[in-house]
């Protein structure tokens, strides 16, 4: 007796493993979705501009671990004519509904016959057990298909895999060889903030590891791997590798990739070029004349802070009283609501303005600061003060030397990890005027007080 196999057995494609159903959108809406994400667009506006919902963008954001994968990046030319494009799927699909033959379909698409009867067995949808054709699914199945993915080396290779893993994550010991466990981190498949737990391990960057593989084994060829690879194996779904959880190991502690494109656009919307420190005028940097500031913020526990600004010629200090707004501690935090923490940007204005206009105009020339948000209205401090703000560039501590250093002698009287917020005005206001009494070096062993008064005499 003959066992007459079902259609969907005859459709010459290998057996699906239920991947799902087909998803809505095709190839062009990841394409335009990562082409998106590459000019530094939000995963929300990079689904919207792809045509899917944000709350779908953001998967696809996850499960690519932040990189684009590269079966979805735009090939170098465009496709050849011998592939079946979507419109004409959807023209087969019209034509077979009709009633129209492979024959008929296939001349009036231009194709050969063979083409079309390879696409109606091979890419048909055999959920049901037959061979019905739909579009959709039919260019699911060619954009599976055309993948052709490649196994992972760290996959196929335990050796590579085991070493990456024990430079990556593999214990903390003590001298004696006890192994140290550190504090206990939870994962989180989300990119980690900044003064938070993170997992001990021996955390040797990807770099490190890939560069160090030519000296542990000269002579063997299959222990090599780029870093980038790694980088790969641990941020990428489905690469069935290294465990996601792993990029707690990471100095970063990232669990996704941060596109380039986004970290060029995270500077602050207040700064522009023109009151940047390259801007700033020469008798600023030669200290030729009083009355050019520098400003920053010391912070204590609990978001508590006080605010220096110290004059660049005389090193006279001054100290900001900024006392913690009232309901801090006690009311939900609001989004995008005042800072309660007493350094917001308004209450930072409010001190400097205070200050400042108390003195001869003289002395009120420029004000230097970096690129914190608690300057957001400096706009308005010019406006009510004459400051000439200026900021420095991102993470360049030391165009603002003299009042780095002055932080540094406060922190005697305001050590770090202490509630800053504890000290009145009376007391901020001693401390000044113990450092302007002190005799400076710089100064010819005078006084910052004397320094300044010699001047406006």
């Amino acid at each position: 007796m003959t066992i007459r196999k079902r259609r969907s057995d005859r459709s010459g494609r290998s057996k699906l493993h239920s991947p799902g159903r087909p998803p809505t959108a095709r190839r062009g809406n990841y394409q335009q979705f990562w082409t998106s994400i590459a000019t530094g667009c939000s995963t929300e506006d990079a689904a919207i501009d792809a045509g899917v919902s944000p709350a779908v963008g953001g998967r696809w954001f996850r499960g690519a671990g932040g990189m684009p994968p590269s079966h979805y990046s735009k090939p170098t030319k465009p496709l050849s004519g011998r592939y079946l494009s979507f419109a004409e799927r959807e023209e087969i699909a019209l034509l077979r509904v009709q009633g129209y033959g492979v024959c008929k379909i296939a001349r009036k698409l231009g194709r050969a016959s063979s083409t079309i009867s390879r696409e109606l067995r091979r890419n048909a949808a055999t959920r049901s057990g037959g061979l019905d054709y739909r579009a959709t699914t039919a260019q699911w199945h060619a954009d599976r298909a055309a993948r052709r993915p490649k196994p992972a080396k760290l996959a196929v290779n335990d050796a590579l895999r085991h070493y990456v893993q024990d430079r990556l994550s593999g214990a903390v010991a003590a001298p004696d060889g006890v192994r140290v466990a550190g504090p206990k981190v939870t994962w989180k498949g989300r990119r980690s903030v900044r003064r938070q737990h993170r997992r001990w391990a021996m955390a040797w960057s990807p770099e490190q590891i890939a560069c160090r593989l030519p000296i542990d084994f000269p002579e063997d060829e299959t222990m090599r791997i780029s870093h980038e690879a790694i980088y790969q194996a641990l941020y990428v779904q489905g690469r069935g590798a290294l465990r996601r959880e792993l990029t707690a190991c990471l100095r970063t502690g990232r669990a996704l990739r941060m596109p380039r494109a986004r970290t060029r656009g995270k500077g602050k919307s207040f700064v522009s070029h023109e009151i940047m420190i390259s801007e700033r005028p020469a008798e600023v940097a030669d200290r030729a004349v009083p009355g050019h500031w520098e400003g920053d913020l010391i912070i204590g526990l609990d978001s508590s802070a006080i605010g220096t600004l110290v004059e660049r010629k005389t090193r006279f200090t001054i100290l900001l009283h900024l006392p913690r707004m009232a309901g801090y501690g006690d009311d939900a935090r609001v989004k995008n609501g005042p800072a309660l923490a007493g350094h917001g940007a308004e209450a930072v204005r409010n001190a400097i303005t205070q200050t400042i206009t108390a003195l001869p105009e003289q002395l009120r020339r420029s004000l230097t600061w970096d690129q914190g948000a608690e300057m957001a209205q400096h706009a308005k401090l010019k406006v009510d003060t004459g400051l000439l703000v200026y900021f420095c560039d991102p993470q360049s501590p030391w165009q603002r030397g003299t009042n780095e250093n002055t932080n540094g002698l406060l922190r005697q009287y305001f050590p770090k990890g202490t509630d800053l917020n504890s000290h009145s005005a009376d007391e901020i206001e001693a401390v000044a005027m113990a450092l302007n009494t002190r005799p400076r070096k710089t100064l010819g062993w005078m006084t910052p007080a004397e320094a300044l008064d010699q001047y406006l005499r």
